[in-house]
């Protein structure tokens, strides 16, 4: 859509690089973000996060504790034992990050502890867990592997955690509540079986020291200089830079739109500073799963970004295996870019002198042109790749051959974009003197893009072959194929 390739990188990685929608959301809403260009990475962290029965009592006690003490530090953040702190990483090297945390898991699913205990220790500031013996040993050494892989691969530069592990329950609070404290720890039971993920998150390393506001109500704004509010909105509040703001209003950067405004403070409410925080990717220890329940998981985790350990994707792998040797499938592929889509229907006019030869007035028009037996004309409407679509098809037959698929045979529509779309993309394969293309003129689209009362003349088998372009002279289209052509032509006069 235009944007440029480090902008777009910039989206995916404030999204959690879960789907090209998202980000392609976050793109438009932050359309008039003044820093949206300004090469700004986002800061990671990794934690280790319990689930189940044991995450919900935590959490009640965090509500309990609120309730009856008021908010402290603890509450800024869900429960978790800090792996490593926060740290920079490019952001066209998030995926290296992804990778490496999938590395250590591997690595040390075998050794991680079923059950991890935690003890309570008190402190007149400190409320929390710690995690001591052989399985701290084993987590600190996941922390260490992670970052030794993140400082490869991602090439940051990642402190791991060499103190004392401990999950915070409460930080920062007044000390005539530690005995309420203390006595509402204690009601949590530690019994309870517990899944623990690793998980990645990441935040915007401009507002670490800014307050956390979420809109509550809908606000139009009355001046230009105002925000626009919509409930469940983030705002970055700086307490320092609120010297321009009216008494009940205060200057705020919406983490939504990315642009800095008024707005009325009353119609918003404090929000944690772990709720703007973006989740990447997670890794969940368990070994005691049934191979269904990974099965179902190695699916849902392609969406939620969950890695599964080494052991349970083997045994999905060796069945997906078997179930690709026992089958034959079928690759459905677009051509590349094609030149009229990008210069119009008056392309051909651009690039042809007035006795009929073809000259490249622009970078993205292709190097030459085959030759055909009516001359140059025959291409107003039967268009070759430009040269972004020549790059595509090699980089999809480069992404194929990366991908180990074997390929056996290579049907194309008789449009020379196409044609040209699979012999690039058998270049790239090293198959292009190995394999025929099959020109079938079944899969050949007359109804979309160009609007004809009459079919364009396209290049012969013989033309083709006189372009270098190796297409099986011996190959007859198929029944269905023709009746398909005929239905076509008997749709050009009219009726079907």
């Amino acid at each position: 859509m235009g944007f440029p390739v480090h902008t777009a990188l910039k989206a995916l990685a404030a999204t959690g690089r879960k789907t090209a929608e998202e980000a392609l959301a976050w793109l438009r809403d932050h359309c008039n973000d003044p820093s949206l260009d300004d090469p700004i990475p986002q800061e990671y962290a990794l934690f280790l996060c319990p689930t189940g029965p044991l995450l919900e009592k935590l959490q009640e006690f965090w509500r309990e504790s609120k309730r009856q003490c008021a908010k402290n530090r603890a509450h800024e953040v869900f429960p978790h034992v800090t792996l490593c702190d926060f740290f920079t990483c490019e952001d066209q090297k998030v995926e290296c990050l992804y990778e490496a945390l999938k590395r250590a898991g591997d690595r040390l699913l075998g050794s991680f502890p079923t059950a991890v205990p935690l003890a309570l220790h008190s402190s007149i500031s400190y409320l929390g867990f710690f995690v001591n013996g052989s399985p701290a040993d084993v987590i600190r050494e996941f922390a260490m592997t992670f970052a030794t892989e993140a400082s490869l691969l991602a090439d940051c530069s990642v402190k791991p955690c060499t103190k004392q592990l401990h999950l915070t329950l409460a930080h920062k609070f007044y000390p005539h509540h530690q005995r309420t404290l203390e006595q509402l720890a204690r009601a949590i039971p530690l019994g309870h079986s517990c899944q623990w993920t690793a998980a990645l998150y990441s935040r915007d390393m401009r507002f670490v020291h800014y307050q956390t506001l979420r809109a509550l109500f809908q606000y139009k704004p009355q001046n230009v200089d105002e925000l626009t509010l919509s409930p469940g909105d983030y705002i970055f509040v700086d307490p320092t830079q609120q010297d321009e703001a009216s008494e009940g209003w205060v200057i705020g950067i919406s983490q939504r739109t990315g642009c800095r405004g008024f707005l009325p403070e009353n119609y918003t409410d404090r929000a944690s500073e772990s709720d703007t925080w973006v989740k990447h990717r997670m890794y969940t220890f368990s070994l005691a799963t049934d191979l269904n329940s990974r099965r179902d998981g190695e699916a849902s985790s392609r969406c939620s970004g969950e890695f599964l350990p080494q052991t349970a994707r083997s045994l999905s792998s060796l069945q997906a295996l078997q179930a690709t040797v026992a089958r034959k499938s079928v690759l459905v592929v677009r051509h590349g870019e094609r030149v009229d889509q990008i210069f119009g229907k008056a392309w051909l006019q651009q690039c042809s002198t007035p006795d009929g030869k073809y000259y490249r007035p622009d970078l993205n028009f292709p190097c030459s042109l085959p030759r055909r037996s009516r001359g140059i004309k025959d291409f107003e409407n039967d268009p070759p790749l430009s040269s972004c679509g020549i790059f595509q098809s090699r980089i999809a037959g480069d992404a194929l051959l990366d991908s180990g698929i074997r390929i056996s045979s290579v049907f194309a529509s008789p449009a020379l974009r196409c044609v040209q779309t699979a012999k690039l993309i058998l270049e790239e394969l090293k198959l292009e003197k190995k394999i025929k293309i099959r020109v079938e003129p079944g899969v050949f689209e007359w109804t979309k893009w160009e609007a004809g009362k009459t079919t364009p003349t396209l290049m012969s088998l013989e033309e083709l072959k006189e372009a270098n372009f190796n297409v099986d002279t011996d190959y007859r289209s198929l029944p269905w194929a023709c009746a398909s052509v005929k239905k076509i032509k008997r749709k050009e006069n009219g009726s079907w």
